[in-house]
C-alpha cells in the first residue's frame, strides 16, 4: 500500500510518503513543505507512484476521536466540535484534509491522533482537580505527541524498559512518562498548551495570572488565546524569537535570551523530575524533537539539572539516555495500513 502520511505540526507540515506491507515498509520520499501543492511536487519529481491513503496527524481528537479512523463525514463532524481543544492546529488540519481530498480523489483518508497513545491515562493524572461535573464535558488531562512516543517505542523494540521518560522537545514540548509501555503521565493537559515552556506557548502558569491579566487588562477569550499560544514561552520571555537556535546565538548580547533558555532547560528538567517521581525512577529517558535531537546544549543542561539523580549524558549515568528520531510519519504510514488492511500488521 502506498501511504502518504501528512505530519502538520503548529510550525511546520512534514510529509513521508511510504510503501507499507505487512511486516516491512520502505520510503520513498520524506522532507518538509509549505503546502499540500509543494508535497504534491515534491512525489511528482521523485517520481512516486500514485498515492493510495493518506494518514493525517491530528493533534486532538476531543472525548471521542482515539483511536485512527476513516475520515468520514462522522469523524470530520467531531473534529470540528474538538477544534476547540487545538486552535493552533486542528483548523489547519481540517484544510489539509479536505485540500487532500481534492487534490488525491482516489486516495483513501485516515485520521491519526497524537492523544491516543495517552487513551489510557490513570485517574490520578487524567483527571483534572476541578468539580467532576466538568469531566462529563470532556474537560480532562488528553496528553500529546502520542504518535511520537508511540515511533520511539516502535524503534527500541524489545529493547523498552519498564520505566521510559521520553522527551519530546521542539516549538511544541512535553514529557511522558511510560510504564510497561504504557503511557501513565504527561505534561499537556486539555490542550497542547500547558506543560514545558514552548516556542510560543506559556506552558504551565498560574491560573491567577489569567484572571488578573482578564480583570486588569480587560482580555476576552481571543486575546488570551493570542497571548498563551502565539506571544508566550521562549518568545514572550526573550523578545527576540520563538526558535532556540536565534536564542543561542543571541546569548552572548541578551540577557533576555539567555534567560529564556534557561527557563526552557529549567522547565524540561523539573518536568523529567517530575516523571521520575511518577515512575518511582527511571531505566531510559529520550530525548527526540527538533530541539531534543539537535540541541546538544539543552540535552547538556537538562541532565545536568538531574545530576542529583545520577544522570549524565556519559556511560556513568545511573539511567541511559539516548537521543532518537521521532518517525511520526512512520508511525502514521503503519496505523494506516493496519486499519485499511483490517489489522494484518501491529502498528505499535
Amino acid at each position: 500500500m502506498n501511504v502518504l502520511s501528512l505530519n502538520a505540526g503548529s510550525s511546520s507540515l512534514k510529509f513521508g510518503f511510504f510503501r507499507v506491507a505487512a511486516l516491512q515498509k520502505e520510503c520513498l520520499v520524506r522532507g518538509s513543505a509549505n503546502s499540500l501543492e509543494d508535497v504534491a511536487g515534491q512525489l511528482e519529481g521523485a517520481g512516486a507512484p500514485r498515492v493510495e491513503a493518506i494518514g493525517h496527524r491530528i493533534v486532538h481528537g476531543g472525548p471521542r476521536l482515539h483511536s485512527p479512523c476513516h475520515a468520514d463525514g462522522f469523524s470530520l463532524r467531531q473534529l470540528e466540535e474538538a477544534a476547540v481543544f487545538a486552535p493552533l492546529h486542528t483548523p489547519a488540519a481540517l484544510a489539509l484534509i479536505l485540500g487532500s481530498r481534492a487534490r488525491f480523489p482516489r486516495a483513501r483518508q485516515v485520521l491519526c491522533f497524537d492523544t491516543g497513545f495517552h487513551a489510557g491515562l490513570p485517574d490520578v493524572a487524567r483527571v483534572l482537580p476541578i468539580p467532576r461535573e466538568f469531566e462529563r464535558a470532556g474537560i480532562r488531562r488528553y496528553g500529546f505527541h502520542g504518535l511520537s512516543c508511540e515511533s520511539i517505542l516502535r524503534q527500541l523494540g524489545r529493547d523498552v524498559p519498564r520505566r521510559t521518560i521520553v522527551a519530546h522537545l521542539g516549538s511544541g514540548a512535553s514529557v511522558t512518562a511510560i510504564l510497561d509501555r504504557e503511557s501513565v503521565d504527561t505534561t499537556m493537559g486539555l490542550t497542547p498548551t500547558g506543560g514545558v515552556v514552548m516556542g510560543t506557548r506559556s506552558g504551565d502558569l498560574d491560573p491567577g495570572v489569567l484572571l488578573h491579566l482578564m480583570r486588569s487588562r480587560k482580555l476576552d477569550a481571543d486575546a488570551m488565546e493570542q497571548l498563551l499560544d502565539h506571544r508566550s514561552g521562549l518568545l514572550g520571555v526573550s523578545g527576540l524569537a520563538s526558535d532556540i537556535r536565534e536564542l543561542h546565538h543571541a546569548e552572548s548580547t541578551s540577557a533576555d535570551a539567555r534567560l529564556a533558555v534557561q527557563m526552557f532547560c529549567a522547565s524540561v528538567c523539573k518536568q523529567v523530575a517530575a516523571m521520575i517521581t511518577v515512575l518511582g525512577g527511571a531505566d531510559l529517558i529520550v530525548f527526540t524533537g527538533g530541539i531534543g535531537e539537535n540541541d546538544a546544549a539543552v540535552r547538556a543542561s537538562v541532565c545536568h539539572g538531574l545530576a542529583w539523580f545520577g544522570i549524565t549524558m556519559g556511560e556513568d549515568s545511573r539511567c541511559r539516555v539516548r537521543v532518537m528520531a521521532s518517525q511520526e510519519e512512520e508511525q502514521i504510514a503503519r496505523h494506516v495500513f493496519a486499519l485499511l488492511s483490517d489489522g494484518q500488521v501491529a502498528a505499535r
